[in-house]
């Protein structure tokens, strides 16, 4: 049976939208994040024993047509799965047009599931694209993943009754049982696979509802989806599945990329690049009200990659890559447990993995002590990412960060003492914003002086608490299409009491001028370009993309 993955196109006139981002867009700096929760259920279907298909269309800035035409142009080389099942039938039908007999090809796609991962600002065309897919492939199974579709799967499903089904929340698991089941499903059916087609996907001239039962009856066995009844005409909703405990089952994502994927398309402004990103672990801990991947998808329980696991995954990256110079671990907080921080150092270190290339990662502000720190940079970090947020306490307790100003001095006053790098992330239009508080973050920002930094107003999705505070409150009227701007570019879908959204991005895109054109901060990247040629490369290709945003009016 064949499983095709793909992350659809949008925006692809301005740039590559980066779905897969915590915050989807077309990004100022020209980053493209891998779409690794595609990867990682892909290569467990591959591992599974199902013929994958995989097509990320961003990165190659495809459009609908393309897209379409490379998923027919693959499934047309399918003919048989390995138990001798028609995967496709291919009729040749003739038609007249302007007098002339013409003759062309069909294509009908039988037990094929389709995944397609999806955001909230691309939604609409996200659908749409699964709508050209349903009308080509009638026959085929539809399902949407992603953080949007399983915080608003009645929605999404209600919306859009071309789409089959959604499967929530993470779905290396759930999506290979999706696949097993139908295939199962049809091979035990007594009357033959080529006639239940008709009856379980629902064709018009079908008559038969006991198939249709059926395949509704096997689909409630399985949890972690929302689906169309084909028998009852509703959708239901399963329990959720479980959390994979497990990691480590789950193949490397780095060596499903060098079999599917163009590694040089990918680019993180923070990173040298080219650069892979992969998972060391999912969930995290921390309550933080705004962040989108623990509430949707994988959890507050950090479930962990053994070190020797992850270990493991440089080494491949070292040997199939290279020309790779930097790692980037994807992790909410990386640095959440720090004895498996130093066991993972230990390694790299111990098998002169660290001399090899550097790494950055996600580490709040309050799980690093000095010496961690210390031995993170002996071990090849280069870089650490903190969500410092807000210059006000109050903000902070609003939010549930669970960090105080003074942890983040002394964090950034302990990076500089390890010769760590920091990229700060600092956003703005949280619980209790006032122009004030605004102010107070953009003064910390200076005051702490970080390598680089980003300033964005908070854009809250479906799913996450701050969502739901700001929506019962009407400080969200915009629609799922307003997420972004025509250009792809971030949009801010919150207006506060006194605050437009309009005037938090003007604040973001000052603070980013008056943060990045200081004459000392200029002359201080200029400084440690000198002394790290890869950095000025990494810095000039990020100003590069951006220069056009920070030089706007």
């Amino acid at each position: 049976m064949t499983v095709y993955f793909i992350n659809p196109p949008f925006k692809w006139e301005y740039g590559k939208f980066s779905r897969e981002s915590r915050s989807p867009a077309v990004a100022k700096s020209g980053v493209l994040y891998y779409p690794l929760w595609l990867i990682y259920a892909a290569a467990y279907a591959e591992k599974s024993g199902f013929d994958v298909k995989f097509l990320d269309a961003p990165a190659k800035r495809y459009d609908f047509e393309k897209s379409l035409e490379i998923v027919g142009s693959e499934l047309k080389s399918v003919i048989k799965d390995a138990d001798g099942l028609n995967v496709i039938e291919t009729k040749h039908i003739s038609t007249e047009h302007d007098g002339v007999d013409q003759v062309h090809e069909e294509i009908e796609t039988n037990h094929c599931l389709f995944v397609v991962e999806t955001s909230t600002p691309s939604i609409e065309s996200d659908a749409d694209f699964c709508k050209k897919l349903k009308e080509k492939y009638p026959k085929a199974f539809v399902y949407m993943v992603g953080t949007h579709p399983t915080a608003t799967a009645e929605e999404t499903l209600s919306n859009y009754p071309w789409v089959d089904g959604v499967a929530r929340r993470e779905y290396d698991f759930t999506i290979s049982k999706l696949a097993k089941l139908i295939e199962g499903y049809y091979k035990n059916c007594s009357s033959g696979a080529a006639n239940i087609d008709k009856d379980v996907i629902g064709d018009e001239d079908s008559t038969s509802e006991n198939t249709a039962s059926g395949l509704d009856t096997t689909l409630a066995s399985l949890p972690g989806i929302s689906y169309r009844s084909k028998f009852e005409g509703i959708i239901k909703h399963n329990p959720d599945a479980e959390y994979i405990t497990d990691l480590d089952e789950i193949p490397l994502a780095s060596d499903f990329i060098k079999r599917h994927l163009d590694y040089k398309d990918y680019f993180f402004a923070a990173a040298e690049y080219p650069e892979i990103q992969i998972f060391t672990g999912r969930g995290c801990p921390c309550r933080c009200n705004f962040c989108v991947y623990p509430q949707t998808m994988h959890g507050h329980g950090y479930r962990l990659r053994s070190p020797q696991n992850v270990v493991n995954e440089f080494r491949y990256i070292a040997e199939n890559f290279p020309d790779v110079k930097e790692i980037v671990i994807e992790d909410d907080t990386f640095t959440i447990n720090r004895k498996r921080v130093t066991e993972i150092c230990e390694l790299l270190i111990e098998t002169g993995l660290n001399k090899r290339f550097k790494w950055l990662c996600n580490a709040r502000v309050n799980t690093l002590d000095l010496d961690t720190m210390k031995l993170m940079k002996k071990a090849g970090c280069r870089l650490v990412i903190p969500g410092i947020e807000s210059g006000t306490q109050e903000i902070l307790d609003n939010i549930k960060k669970g960090t105080t100003i003074k942890e983040i001095r002394e964090y950034i006053k302990n990076t500089k003492k390890a010769g760590l790098l920091v990229h700060a992330c600092y956003m703005v239009g949280n619980q209790g914003e006032t122009r004030e508080t605004m102010q107070k973050t953009l003064e910390l920002a200076l005051e702490l002086n970080t390598d680089t930094a980003q300033f964005f107003p908070l854009i809250p999705y479906p799913g996450t608490e701050a969502y739901d505070w700001n929506k019962a409150r009407g400080y969200i009227k915009s629609g799922y299409t307003e997420y972004c701007k025509e250009d792809g570019t971030h949009n801010c879908v919150l207006n506060l009491p006194g605050i437009s959204g309009e005037e938090m991005v003007k604040f973001c895109d000052d603070a980013r001028k008056k943060y990045y054109l200081r004459p000392g901060y200029i002359l201080h990247r200029l400084w440690t370009g000198l002394k790290d040629p890869n950095d000025l490369k990494r810095s000039l290709k990020a100003f590069g993309q951006f220069k056009k945003y920070l030089f706007k009016k």
